[in-house]
Formats: structure tokens, C-alpha cells, sequence
């Protein structure tokens, strides 16, 4: 379930200073239009994003993640290091089980967020967003002890199968996940050189609200994965303007958009993401702030936005009530799956669904009410 970070930047055809997943050159085969995406050259769009949204909803979209960090902790006691920087609980989880969680710093706000998988007893894994790669490296390595190894690993990366079909689509390689349960993994040779062990790790879940899978592989599987997946003809590629379409209208959040260092997960909606027993005192950084906000409520929150009329309104947009600031867009574009604009912002103070506000779209007021997440139901495997 790797998360998604930053806007794209446009960058046709992808300049050379630019770093280049190992699927880079699918991509440009396949008619990409490339983008500066956190200093990777990464597909937008292969034709219209629009209708691989709607492709993703109905059958399944294969997305290359593998911008994106893998960093591995091991040691004995990796899995507590871990839970000492974040509200959630890191510790409990078993082998094979991963769970979204955020990093936290001294004042409550999110460094990342993250899926955290027990590969093994001693070992953890988590997979940074582009843009914040370096700097989760740097707070893992600085914050852990000694006798954790904390590891990047840029040998490994992620492609993701999303939709409907996807556990079909697997099925009929000989990959059965039945067995398995959303944010359930396991090793697997999918893709893999017939007779090569390789270090791959297959897991239900994704960033999408669809059923699906996210494999961690190095780039010669996951290319000889990619060429497997698309010979069927339920798969198409699916560029990172769909996907970011797709994680909006399923509510969850974007990092440098939803989330940064000034905003807190309980702001974020994400209080889910801290066990009961430990809101009232979270052991992490800026656990103080968290409990506060969990007693008295926070200052602001996130919330779900319908926008009446056909223009979509974008990040940054100012929102109003009976001519009052209270706060703003911060995830707006086109819901293809519900034909109609969606958004996200935040808000201070409470304005309950069904709230009416104004946005101001360049100058002009569009009306938007407030409304519950996600826009479009979640089809996880539970």
C-alpha cells in the first residue's frame, strides 16, 4: 500500500538529469507522457488518465511505484525502534502483516507516511515516499539505536496491480492470494528468472481504494513481471495523474497536500492509525500534542468536499463560510468514477456534513459541502 507524494512537475520525455525507474523505458515504448515527479522521470499519462481511471475501477491498472524507498530495519529489537517514533502500533504486528502508519516530530506534525511490513522477527520494512526518501533515512538512522541497522535499499522497488481483476489476473500466473487478506504478505517468485531465488515480497493492498497487489522486487523482476501482466488483456498501464484521481476519490491522503510537518494526524483524519488504549498518552514524538488534540479536539480537520457544478477545484483554493476564512482546498481534481469534481481541505473548527462552503476559484465562488471520506467505497479484501 505505497503511499503517493508531491504534485508533478511537467517535464516531456523526461530530461536526463533525471532519475529513471527500472520500467523507464515501458513506459516511453508504451507512449508516456514523462514527468518530473521528486526528481524522477515518471509516467503522467499514456493516453487519457481519465479512462485509465476508469479502466483501474473496472478491471485493473498496473502502476510502476518504484520511485519510491524501500528501507529495511533489522535487529532484534527493530520493530520497537520503530514504534518509538510513530502513534501506532509497530510491535504487534506479526510476520507478513503490514500497517499504514505516520513518523511523527517533536510537535505533532508528519515526517511521512509510511506502510510498515514485519518481514521477519527481526526485520521491518517501510516504504518512503520520493520526496521524502532522504530525509525519512536520515530521521530513521539518527533516531534509532545502535543496534538496529537501518538500510536503504534502492535495489528494490514497487509495481502495483490495482482493480477488480487483479486477483484473477494473478490467479491465472499461478499466483493465488486468496489466502490472503488486505495489508496480508508474503515472498513470492512472481516474475521472477525461473530457478533464481530473489528477494521479492508480495502484499494485498495499494493506494487506489480497488482490491489488489504491490510487489518489492528488483528491476529485473519487476520488469519481467510487468511484461507478464500486461499480455493479459484486462491490464493496461496507468500513469500517476490517474492514480493520484483514483487515492482522491478514496479519501486518503497525499503527502505535501493532506499531510507535512504542521499537520498532525488527528488534523489529518487519522486517529485510526493510534490504538485506543494509547490516544490518551502516545509514546512518539510530540505524543503531547496528539493527546491534547485527541482530549480537546484539534484545531483544524480534514474533510471530504462536494463541489456543485462541473469545475473542480484545485489545491490552495480558499474556503469560506458566510464570507468567513476557515480554511482551505488542499486535494481537488475530476472524480471520473462519479462524474464530478471532488476534493479534500481543511477546515478549523466544526462544520459537520452537510455544512455549505464557498471556494474561491480564481476569483470566482464555487459552492462545496462538506461531506464524508471517501467519496467512492473502499473494495479492500477484509
Amino acid at each position: 500500500m505505497a503511499t503517493t507524494d508531491t504534485t508533478p512537475t511537467s517535464s516531456p520525455n523526461g530530461p536526463d538529469d533525471l532519475r529513471r525507474t527500472p520500467l523507464h523505458d515501458h513506459h516511453v515504448e508504451a507512449g508516456a507522457r514523462m514527468v518530473d515527479f521528486a526528481g524522477w522521470s515518471m509516467p503522467v499519462s499514456y493516453d487519457s488518465a481519465l479512462d485509465e481511471h476508469l479502466h483501474t475501477r473496472a478491471a485493473a491498472g498496473l502502476f510502476d511505484v518504484g520511485h519510491m524507498l524501500p528501507i529495511d530495519l533489522h535487529g532484534a529489537g527493530a520493530a520497537a525502534a520503530l514504534e518509538a517514533l510513530t502513534p501506532s502500533s509497530v510491535s504487534s504486528l506479526t510476520t507478513g502483516r503490514s500497517r499504514y502508519l505516520v513518523l511523527t516530530n517533536d510537535h505533532g506534525g508528519v515526517v511521512d507516511d509510511l506502510i510498515a511490513t514485519r518481514v521477519a522477527d527481526d526485520h521491518v520494512r517501510v516504504v518512503a515516499n520520493a520526496a521524502r526518501a532522504q530525509v525519512d533515512l536520515d530521521h530513521l538512522t539518527t533516531a534509532t539505536p545502535d543496534d538496529v541497522e537501518v538500510r536503504a535499499r534502492p535495489d528494490l522497488g514497487v509495481l502495483a496491480l490495482q482493480g477488480p481483476a487483479a486477483a484473477a489476473v494473478l490467479a491465472d500466473l499461478g499466483e493465488d492470494i486468496d489466502d490472503l487478506r488486505f495489508l496480508d504478505g508474503r515472498p513470492t517468485t512472481l516474475g521472477a528468472p525461473t530457478g533464481e531465488p530473489v528477494d521479492a515480497w508480495l502484499s494485498r493492498g495499494g493506494y487506489t481504494g480497488e482490491d489488489g497487489i504491490e510487489v518489492i522486487a528488483d528491476g529485473p523482476t519487476r520488469a519481467r513481471l510487468a511484461d507478464l501482466l500486461l499480455a493479459d488483456e484486462r491490464v493496461r498501464w496507468v500513469g500517476l495523474a490517474a492514480r493520484d484521481s483514483l487515492r482522491l476519490e478514496a479519501g486518503l491522503c497525499l503527502y505535501g497536500n493532506d499531510l507535512d510537518e504542521d499537520t498532525t494526524p488527528i488534523e489529518a483524519g487519522l486517529i485510526w492509525t493510534i490504538p485506543k488504549a494509547a490516544r490518551s498518552a502516545p509514546s512518539c514524538p510530540g505524543g503531547d500534542v496528539l493527546a491534547a488534540q485527541v482530549a480537546d479536539g484539534p484545531p483544524r480537520r480534514l474533510v471530504g468536499l462536494a463541489v456543485t457544478g462541473r469545475r473542480p477545484v484545485r489545491p490552495g483554493a480558499a474556503l469560506s463560510r458566510d464570507g468567513d476564512p476557515i480554511g482551505h482546498v488542499s486535494s481537488g481534481g475530476w472524480g471520473a468514477s462519479v462524474d464530478a469534481p471532488v476534493a479534500m481541505g481543511y477546515v478549523a473548527g466544526d462544520h459537520p456534513t452537510g455544512t455549505d462552503l464557498v471556494a474561491d476559484v480564481r476569483g470566482r465562488d464555487v459552492a462545496v459541502t462538506v461531506v464524508d471520506l471517501p467519496h467512492v467505497p473502499h473494495h479492500y479484501r477484509r
